[in-house]
């Protein structure tokens, strides 16, 4: 398998950019996420690796090759799509065993590539049925069977799991990471979905409006956000954010919140309002002896915890608190906030200013 390098590259469309100047490192055996919603870029990013589009402009290297203009069939990639992209005139054997064939393999061999690829994905057992007939889930194995039975360097995966089910696309979701873990390929995956993401990557790229938000792995990109926008597309419910017009310098630890000495990280750039204190709700405590106050709106029982949600004088908060705290809807409670875990923005370009908590995200991401 190979290492993948991206450096600055751009996709124009006309006068539309679907990318922006992007560039991040896919390590060798990695599973890596292409996340963000429709539109950003990520799909358009994962074809200029596969070479279904050229970029405008910029440099892709495979394995240490520049490939950035290169045709799909020289580089060596393997591309699994949402719709599964199977011959449905042929049945499972024949579909898998079709790129070894066109590849000019010898037939046992071809046959003994094809039984072990089908023991992998758990698919012996349908080798000899027409591919019309079968599940999502097994039309979806398949498509898998056909990319890995090649052994290319690296494999592209648009949303595979797109079309199935919400239970048994987690069911799945398992199955492909450990598929992956087992063979150590290198493989980027496109997805939406935030909660897949977060479970499958090694590393995340989150994209927005063409551009790369932020590179990480889930645990940064979840606790350390570099911007608004991942702050609020990571997590669920997502970060809070209270906004507040006032300035913050650098060396501070604390902010003035409605009037209120609120503690944050250790600041390392100043600032001037309007800001923004980001908090996730796991952060937020009920306590008595909060000078910070909130009236409850509304509890969402979720077993061992809920999720309270609260009207403040920064604006709507959430709270994920233990399930046997009591939260009457019109009461009126103290807030307490965990310090080490505030991330304040710069409301106007809404990226995170550099703290002791981000400081090394920010400036290695």
């Amino acid at each position: 398998m190979a290492q993948i390098i991206i450096k600055n590259i751009r996709k124009e469309f006309g006068d539309f950019t679907a990318v922006r100047e992007s560039s991040f490192t896919i390590e060798d055996g990695e599973f890596f996420m292409l996340l963000g919603p429709s539109g950003c870029g990520k799909t358009t990013t994962l074809r200029m690796i596969a070479g279904l589009e050229l970029p405008t402009s910029g440099e892709i290297y495979l394995d240490g090759e520049e490939i950035s203009q290169l045709p799909p069939s020289k580089r060596d990639i393997a591309f699994v799509f949402q719709m599964f992209a199977l011959y449905p005139h042929l049945n499972v054997r024949k579909n898998l065993s079709y790129p070894l064939v066109s590849q000019g393999m010898a037939r046992a061999d071809v046959k003994s590539k094809v039984e072990e690829v089908a023991g992998i994905l758990g698919i012996r057992d349908i080798l000899n049925r027409p591919v019309g007939g079968l599940s999502g889930g097994d039309r979806q194995r398949v498509a898998l069977g056909r990319a890995i039975v090649r052994e290319p360097k690296a494999f592209m995966m648009d949303e595979p799991l797109g079309a199935l089910d919400a239970e048994f696309r987690e069911h799945m979701s398992e199955e492909l990471r450990a598929l992956h873990d087992r063979m150590n390929a290198t493989t980027v995956y496109v997805t939406h979905d935030q909660l897949e993401a977060m479970q499958m990557g090694d590393k995340i790229v989150v994209m927005n409006n063409a551009v790369v938000e932020q590179f990480g792995t889930p645990q940064q990109i979840y606790d350390k956000p570099a911007s608004m926008f991942v702050a609020d597309f990571i997590g669920s419910p997502s970060m809070n954010f209270l906004r507040f017009d006032g300035s913050v310098a650098e060396g501070a630890e604390s902010v003035d919140l409605n009037g209120l000495k609120m503690g944050v990280p250790r600041q390392m750039q100043g600032a001037s309002g309007p800001l923004v204190f980001g908090v996730r709700p796991e952060h937020v405590a009920l306590s008595d002896a909060g000078d910070y106050r909130g009236e409850v709106l509304a509890s969402e029982y979720l077993g061992t915890t809920q999720i309270i949600t609260l009207d403040t004088p920064n604006g709507e908060l959430k709270a994920r608190i233990d399930s046997t705290q009591v939260a009457t809807v019109g009461e009126k409670v103290g807030l307490s906030f965990e310090a080490p875990k505030i991330t304040l923005f710069d409301e106007a370009n809404g990226r995170a200013l550099r703290s002791h908590l981000n400081h090394e995200v920010l400036v290695n991401g």
